[in-house]
């Protein structure tokens, strides 16, 4: 690309340099031919794109548009107007190209995560380098410092700091021990470690992002679409008008010649160049701002839709919330609270949920040889299982209701309340609690500054939890034991551009339903890329009002461009037409706004983290 750029500037530069010739020297005879010389050499190639677009039944295009106009203004003898309007639109398509281009290396810059090699550990102790494509699940890779983690995996020896900057937009670096989980795309910055891959190079985290980025073209907005239709519209309809201005005014006025030069400038200036570069280029920027902060967009659609966000609906439970639970209080009635623990342990015992998670760690002798059978687990409602043969419940009160005769009292303590039975009688309760994230309350206030109507919170937590992180947080409206199905139904029961907000395996389905979904720090979760319209790669809340702020600056830019684009060259068209405006100004109204409409559409990249 940059050689072709610089062969681009060299004719440009030639041209110039014989215009120039031409202008101070005495030329005679040979102008007409230095002159058609400085034309072909600045603009050959774009007769050859309009030649080419008529063979392919793509008539009316730029490039069309500027070959009719130029090759006119040689035959009227305005030979110097028409070679300047070529190098002209040259300089505002290399402008363009450039600018375009620095966008894409700005984000294939910030989603280098594509490693060149993987270090695999031999039986004998060895490593060999191959590419990342032929390790299979499973296998030993050494990791040095300094070297791109090039497959997903579990850390079985070592201990390092990794750059996650790639993957999260965070400058901070994470220390990782063995038995940490490590993404690929993340650089080793000290330690060597040994990483058993849980994936292959296809399946993981790096090579899952590259492939959306490759796809965000595909995702086009209204306006790009609109854009798209208006050109296929707007230049026939120019190219027609031009026509009728060179030959109808003559027949009344006559001087057909004055009437084809302004043709001719009418042609120049109506080039929809600003358009059609400008706003997809704006949504481009966005995107790649987006992820330059560690926020993942799908697509100019859904830049769009956030900027038009005015609802959003949280998850509680690890989106809120830290998802880390803890037992902070335990309640027996008929036996111990050890034992309690022990039983309500043992049951959860194949269970993956955080709360299963909490009571496991809040038993650690869990793992002995207490046998545990016919285990099975109710969604949304909690487990059963045998242990030591008796028949032990856990889960929330209307679950265990159904299970026990007995008169449960209820809890008024705030967080997670796990009631127990064991053979069919009440055993007692355990509340777990999770802590409400940093980011939380924050990020609420910000959102609504940014004119966000309704914010909300659905959980099937209890209703003691859910007020305690509503009241934490600042949301006024929430919803408490809801099931998977409930938490849709809600969603699709608020008006406007609603945002659903989850940690996107759970959630999947909500996220599926609302008009964004939003999946929180789950990159490693093939539920979480393929449900979710956006992906905050990292658990910062803040950086949901980050992608409202970048999308609405896009949506402002994108409004900015065409006003003013179409603004100015209705302007230059009415001059034009009625002999006011010359070619000089028709490349204004073109290259000039063209570069114009390009930098501002840069801009969309360089958003302010936090609001003033």
């Amino acid at each position: 690309m940059m050689n072709e750029r610089m062969k681009i500037i060299v004719r440009i530069v030639m041209a110039g340099l014989i215009l120039a010739g031409i202008k101070i020297f005495d030329a005679g005879n040979f102008a007409t031919v230095l002159y058609l010389s400085a034309y072909l050499i600045s603009g050959y190639d774009v007769i050859l794109e309009a030649v080419e677009g008529i063979r392919e039944g793509e008539i009316f295009d730029e490039h069309f548009l500027m070959s009719v106009a130029t090759i006119g203004a040689l035959i009227l003898g305005e030979n110097f107007e028409a070679c300047a309007v070529m190098m002209f639109y040259q300089v505002g398509e290399l402008f363009s190209d450039y600018a375009s281009d620095r966008t894409r290396e700005n984000i294939s810059a910030l989603m280098d995560l594509r490693p060149d090699y993987a270090n695999v550990e031999n039986e004998d102790g060895t490593s060999q380098r191959v590419d990342p494509s032929e390790v299979t699940e499973g296998s030993v890779i050494i990791i040095k410092p300094g070297e791109k983690i090039p497959i997903d995996g579990i850390i079985i020896e070592g201990h390092s700091a990794v750059d996650t900057s790639a993957l999260t937009g965070e400058s901070v670096p994470r220390s990782i021990n063995a038995g940490d989980e490590i993404l690929s795309g993340a650089v080793n910055m000290s330690g060597v470690l040994r990483v058993r891959t849980t994936k292959t190079f296809t399946q993981s985290t790096a090579s899952k992002i590259l492939a959306l980025i490759e796809e965000t073209s595909d995702s086009k907005s209204h306006s790009e679409k609109f854009i798209t239709r208006f050109a296929r519209v707007y230049t026939p309809a120019v190219c027609a008008s031009a026509l009728i201005l060179a030959l109808v005014p003559p027949i009344f006025a006559g001087n057909f010649r004055a009437w084809v030069y302004r043709a001719l400038t009418f042609l120049v200036v109506s080039c929809p160049c600003a358009l059609v570069v400008s706003v997809p280029l704006a949504f481009f920027a966005a995107v790649g701002g987006a992820g330059r902060r560690g926020i993942l967009v799908k697509g100019g659609i859904f830049v769009e839709r956030l900027a038009e966000l005015s609802a959003v609906i949280f998850d509680k439970t690890g989106t809120l919330t830290r998802g880390v639970f803890e037992v902070s209080s335990v309640h027996a009635d008929s036996m111990s609270e050890n034992e309690l623990l022990h039983i309500a342990a043992h049951a959860e015992r194949y269970s993956s949920h955080p709360a299963a998670v909490a009571l496991r760690k809040a038993y650690p002798n869990e793992s002995d040889n207490c046998r545990v059978e016919e285990s099975e687990e109710i969604a949304g409602h909690g487990v059963r299982a045998k242990v030591e043969g008796s028949e032990v419940c856990a889960g929330n009160l209307s679950f265990i209701s159904g299970v026990v005769d007995d008169d449960i009292r209820p809890c008024d303590e705030a967080g997670t309340v796990v009631h127990i039975s064991s053979g069919g009688s009440y055993a007692g309760r355990v509340v777990i609690s999770d802590k409400v994230k940093d980011s939380a309350k924050p990020a609420i206030e910000s959102l609504r500054s940014e004119g966000v109507r309704k914010i909300i919170m659905l959980t099937g937590d209890s209703e003691q939890s859910a007020k305690r992180t509503a009241d934490e947080t600042g949301i006024t409206e929430y919803y408490s034991g809801l099931l998977p199905a409930d938490k849709v139904k809600r969603v699709e029961s608020v008006e406007g551009v609603r945002a659903f907000v989850g940690d996107g395996i759970n959630d999947a389905p909500v996220l599926a339903c609302s008009d964004v979904g939003i999946a929180m720090g789950c990159l490693g979760s093939d539920a979480a890329i393929e449900a979710a319209d956006v992906v905050i790669m990292d658990d910062d809340l803040m950086k949901i009002p980050e992608a409202v702020r970048i999308s609405r600056k896009c949506m402002m830019i994108v409004r900015e461009n065409v006003i003013g684009s179409i603004g100015v060259k209705i302007a230059c068209l009415a001059l034009g037409a009625f002999g006011l405006a010359g070619m000089r100004l028709a490349v204004f109204a073109d290259v000039g706004v063209m570069i114009l409409a390009v930098l501002n559409s840069v801009r969309a990249m360089f958003v302010a983290k936090r609001s003033e």
